[in-house]
């Protein structure tokens, strides 16, 4: 039977619940145990993936379809355990669930109430499908004291009561703000949050203090005895300079040590950090640079990007690299000289997205990098837009483009025909989803993973190093399999298909160094100690 860590915010949000969590997994891999580590999010969107990246960031997509909270993929990152969709959760779809038990009847006529009804709904989703894991830590988003994240509260103080004694331990997270004008760090809004989170029957046994500086002893025995936690139990969380030392500074604070010991566990092995010390001396010493040109939609908040920006960290630490991430709107090519932003870059990245705005600036994007020979890389929709600047400029269909953008355009190369007249079924996780003619667009999206074929005689191949690849997809349209040909004549490579070989997964350019388009999502599945 695991273990199960619970970790609350208070006094702000974004404080680092998450990065702390997947930290706290990765040091109790080290020491020989298996975690799971699961989001509960109290906002009441069924998923993120309705959600705009300016409100919530990146869209996380597991292997079986689901779309989730950013904070899953620093949990996949840092502990190398794939997630599932029984790894995150929402407001919405707790109360979905609760409602379509209602409408079936199975509530035989009660009353439906958050207590008991919707609190059973979390529990039960907290405890199921936990595998063979020793440790299940959940991370309940917002912070407390938030009227939409109560139900959560309440749901796990339940649970703690209804689990055998010591099986259930409560880490509170909370900031510890440094007032200039008196040159002091301040207890007291730590001390009010865990009054609040101790009027709710919760009763934290470790507070992490989050601050821009280490913490002073003297601080240290003030919120121990003002929050009635023992003095080791308070740890200091001081501001990095890069998230991958967050294991080794948690573990210097002794968090892990302290989490064994709540739990009575005193013959626990010493962590093995090797990999995670390797990490951070490649990221110190670096033996060179890269200039990478990110050119997006959502640049304005670079969590639109995290899986991307990391990758490519991940890219650096491999080679000793220094990456320079370069986040540009590709708005302004389509009224200025893409060459003025680009010139002196070493690639160009042009990723996913979603609806027409700054479509014509990825393609010109697209089109430079496919000029001046520099590395590319498109994913999803950087794919597609590489297609669309092939089929104008090299097979001369001005008014080529998307059916997303255009709709029922003659010289649509980019459409949602593919899915729903060739690829009628396909596995999503252990679903069988099947489409027809007469099936709504807003039910073909591709979601989670699926399988590739490579062609053996392809830069993708060499990448790889093997025939076959499965690669997490997020995405409605494809490229018309009608253009194939054609596009082939011109110098396109399509090295990667669907398994029946209807589907490009995979792009390349014929006459250049390294351009690659990609139709699925390679950086979900990148991490510190195993880079894509």
């Amino acid at each position: 039977m695991p273990r199960y860590v619970f970790i609350t915010g208070g006094v702000v949000s974004s404080l680092g619940k998450g990065l702390m969590a997947a930290s706290l997994g990765a040091l109790l891999q080290a020491r020989g145990y298996r975690v799971r580590i699961r989001k509960l999010d109290p906002y009441l969107n069924v998923d993120p993936g309705t959600m705009s990246p300016y409100e919530h960031g990146e869209v996380f997509v597991t292997d079986d379809g689901a779309e989730t909270d950013l904070d899953i993929g620093h949990y996949e990152r840092f502990t190398g355990v794939t997630a599932t969709r029984t790894d995150s959760v929402s407001s919405g779809q707790i109360y979905s669930r609760v409602l379509e038990k209602e409408r079936l009847g199975e509530y035989l006529g009660s009353t439906i109430q958050v207590i008991p009804h919707v609190t059973n709904e979390i529990k039960a989703f907290i405890a199921h499908d936990t595998g063979d894991a020793d440790f299940v830590l959940c991370e309940i988003g917002g912070t407390v004291g938030d009227i939409e994240g109560l139900p959560f509260f309440e749901a796990i103080r339940q649970f703690a009561l209804e689990m055998s004694t010591g099986s259930c331990v409560f880490i509170h997270l909370t900031l510890i703000p440094f007032l200039e004008a008196c040159g002091e760090l301040k207890t007291k809004p730590t001390q009010h949050s865990v009054k609040e989170l101790r009027s709710i029957g919760i009763v934290p046994d470790m507070i992490v203090c989050r601050s821009d500086m280490p913490l002073p002893e003297k601080e240290r025995r003030k919120i121990a005895l003002f929050c009635n936690v023992r003095q080791d139990a308070v740890v200091s969380s001081q501001t990095m300079e890069s998230i991958y030392y967050a294991p080794i500074a948690y573990h210097e604070e002794g968090l892990d040590t302290v989490l064994l010991q709540s739990f009575g566990i005193t013959d626990a092995r010493e962590p093995d950090m090797s990999d995670w010390r390797d990490v951070w001396f490649r990221i110190n010493n670096t033996i060179g640079s890269v200039r990478v040109a990110v050119v997006g939609k959502y640049t304005a908040l670079e969590d639109s990007y995290k899986s991307i920006s990391e990758a490519l960290i991940h890219g650096g630490i491999a080679n000793r690299v220094r990456v320079e991430a370069e986040f540009i709107e590709s708005d302004i090519f389509e009224s200025s000289d893409p060459g003025l932003h680009l010139q002196g870059c070493d690639a160009i990245l042009v990723p996913g997205g979603f609806g027409g705005r700054g479509i014509e600036g990825k393609i010109k994007a697209a089109e430079y990098a496919r000029l001046e020979r520099i590395p590319y890389l498109g994913i999803c929709l950087g794919m597609q837009t590489a297609i669309i600047d092939a089929a104008r400029n090299l097979l001369g269909i001005a008014n080529a483009g998307s059916e997303e953008f255009v709709m029922e355009s003659e010289d649509s190369c980019i459409d949602i025909e593919p899915i729903i007249f060739y690829l009628q079924k396909w596995q999503q996780g252990s679903e069988t989803i099947e489409r027809t003619p007469g099936d709504s667009k807003g039910a073909t999206m591709r979601l989670g993973s699926y399988q590739a074929v490579l062609d053996p005689n392809s830069l993708a191949y060499r990448q790889y190093d093997c025939r076959e690849i499965s690669e997490r997809h997020r995405h409605r349209f494809e490229v018309d399999v009608a253009y194939r040909e054609k596009l082939q004549e011109k110098g396109v490579v399509f090295s990667g298909m669907s398994p029946d070989g209807t589907l490009p997964e995979i792009m390349e350019l014929r006459n250049h160094p390294w351009f690659i388009g990609v139709q699925f999502h390679p950086e979900l599945k990148s991490r510190p100690l195993d880079p894509h």
